[in-house]
């Protein structure tokens, strides 16, 4: 495949998944970036502000390995956290970084990392074959010191593995995966997750609050 018809399916990608997660509301105002792997060398990635559920081909611009822009356009500060995980696995093909509600209360909420197992839905991240398996996504404190932050991020994997996601604290959810396809599952996938940790949260808050309502009475 050349250069051109390389960088051509690949907007074409980002285009289509920008607006399928637009319609989900997990990439609000201008929030959100999302690439595709062009080769060793270079990702195609979405230019720093635009509107991801009206993605134009001027929309997305392409950078190397560095985050640095290769066609003059303004890549966002973030582009150092997507050409982070291309550097660490070759295996990745894509990553998607959204802005959801659950995402950003869970990232909040959460004193630590976040956890499941046991869960049917676990099957759809790439090497889980069984809903007794589990998955265990870090939670990182947001900063606007991006480098600052690619090194914890670096030092997590060092010792966890790349794994299939993280959460920044009230800031959002990336994730990644063999290719966009993938990618858009393992992030589906994960809204539903989030949606279940945050509801099993609230009910454990309100069956504390009645337990200690009990113990008043």
């Amino acid at each position: 495949m050349n250069d051109a018809h390389s960088f051509e399916q690949a907007r074409r990608s980002i285009i289509a998944v920008g607006q399928r997660i637009w319609r989900q509301g997990w990439c609000p105002a201008t929030s959100s970036n999302f690439s595709q792997r062009l080769d060793d060398e270079r990702c195609a990635i979405t230019v720093s502000g635009r509107d991801k559920g009206a993605l134009q081909d001027t929309d997305i611009m392409q950078v190397d390995m560095q985050g640095r822009s290769l066609d003059g356009q303004k890549p966002s500060a973030e582009t150092l956290l997507h050409t982070q995980l291309y550097r660490r696995d070759q295996s990745i093909g894509a990553v998607l970084h959204t802005h959801s509600v659950k995402a950003t209360l869970v990232s909040m909420h959460a004193d630590g990392p976040v956890s499941w197992q046991g869960l049917e839905l676990l099957k759809a991240f790439q090497g889980t074959d069984s809903h007794e398996g589990n998955l265990t996504i870090p939670v990182f404190d947001n900063t606007q010191d991006i480098a600052a932050l690619a090194d914890q991020v670096q030092g997590w994997m060092s010792v966890h593995g790349t794994g299939v996601a993280y959460l920044i604290r009230g800031h959002g959810l990336y994730t990644w995966g063999r290719d966009m396809t993938e990618t858009l599952r393992h992030l589906e996938a994960l809204e539903f997750l989030l949606d279940y940790y945050w509801q099993t949260h609230r009910l454990a808050s309100a069956g504390e609050r009645l337990m200690a309502g009990d113990a008043k009475a």
